[in-house]
C-alpha cells in the first residue's frame, strides 16, 4: 500500500482522546468559569478524510527541495487577525488559518509565530499550548517542506454549539465575566504536494473565542467538538 505523506492536516490527531479531552477540557474550566458548560463540553475533534491521491515514489526524501522551490499563486502564508467584533466570523476566520499552511514559504518558527498573534493578550484565559500543539514536531515539518505540501481552506458554515446555548440559557451572565464563546466551525481543507500530488479532508474544530464589548475577537484555545 503506498504510503500517505504526512501533513498539518491531522491537527490534534496526534494526542489521545483522554488527552485531549482533559487539558481542553480543564482549560474551559477557566475560560467559561462555569462548570454546567465544561461538562457538557466533552468529546474529540472529528476529521473525515477522503485522500484523492498519494504521493508518489520518494516522498520520504532526506533531501529538502523547499528553499529552491518557487512560490507560485497557490502559495499560503499565515493570515493576520481580522478585526472583527462578531464571535461566528472570527472563529471561521480563526479554522481557515489553522487549516492552511505552505511549508514552501513559511518555516516551522514562522507558521507558529503567525498563529501566536490571533492568541488573546489576557493570559489567565489563553490557551496557548492547544494551538501551537497543532503544529507538527521539525522533523515532521522537514518531511512536509521536502514535498513542498501546502494546504488551502475552505468553511463552509459556523455556529455556537447546542451544548453552548444552553448553558448560556441556564445563566446568561456568565458570559461576562471573560467574553468568551465556543463556536463550531465546519470545511474543507484542500492538501497539494510535488508531483501531482493532492487530497482533501472535510474539518470540523470547536474553538474558544473571546468577543469582549467594543472590541475585537481573539482566539483563546481549540476545544473539543460538541453536539450541534
Amino acid at each position: 500500500m503506498p504510503k500517505r505523506i504526512p501533513s498539518l492536516s491531522g491537527y490534534g490527531l496526534a494526542w489521545s482522546t483522554r488527552q485531549r479531552t482533559l487539558v481542553i477540557a480543564a482549560g474551559l474550566a477557566v475560560l467559561l468559569a462555569l462548570a454546567a458548560v465544561v461538562a457538557l463540553l466533552t468529546g474529540r475533534t472529528t476529521a473525515n478524510e477522503s485522500q484523492t491521491a498519494e504521493p508518489s515514489a520518494g516522498s520520504n526524501s532526506s533531501t529538502s527541495s523547499s528553499a529552491s522551490a518557487p512560490a507560485s499563486a497557490g502559495a499560503v502564508r499565515v493570515a493576520n487577525p481580522p478585526q472583527l467584533a462578531d464571535p461566528v466570523a472570527f472563529a471561521k476566520a480563526a479554522a481557515s488559518m489553522l487549516w492552511s499552511y505552505d511549508t514552501r514559504t513559511t518555516s516551522r518558527d514562522q507558521q507558529i509565530a503567525g498563529m501566536r498573534a490571533w492568541l488573546t493578550t489576557e493570559t489567565q484565559y489563553a490557551g496557548w499550548s492547544s494551538i501551537s500543539a497543532q503544529v507538527p514536531d521539525p522533523v515532521l515539518w522537514s518531511r512536509m517542506a521536502d514535498q513542498n505540501q501546502y494546504a488551502t481552506a475552505t468553511i463552509t458554515e459556523g455556529h455556537y454549539p447546542s451544548a453552548f446555548k444552553e448553558a448560556l440559557a441556564d445563566d446568561p451572565s456568565a458570559i461576562t465575566e471573560a467574553y468568551i464563546y465556543a463556536v463550531t466551525v465546519t470545511g474543507k481543507q484542500q492538501i497539494v504536494w510535488k508531483k501531482g500530488g493532492a487530497g482533501a479532508e472535510d474539518r470540523s474544530l470547536t474553538l474558544a473565542v473571546q468577543c469582549r464589548p467594543n472590541a475585537n475577537c481573539s482566539l483563546v484555545a481549540i476545544a473539543p467538538s460538541v453536539a450541534p
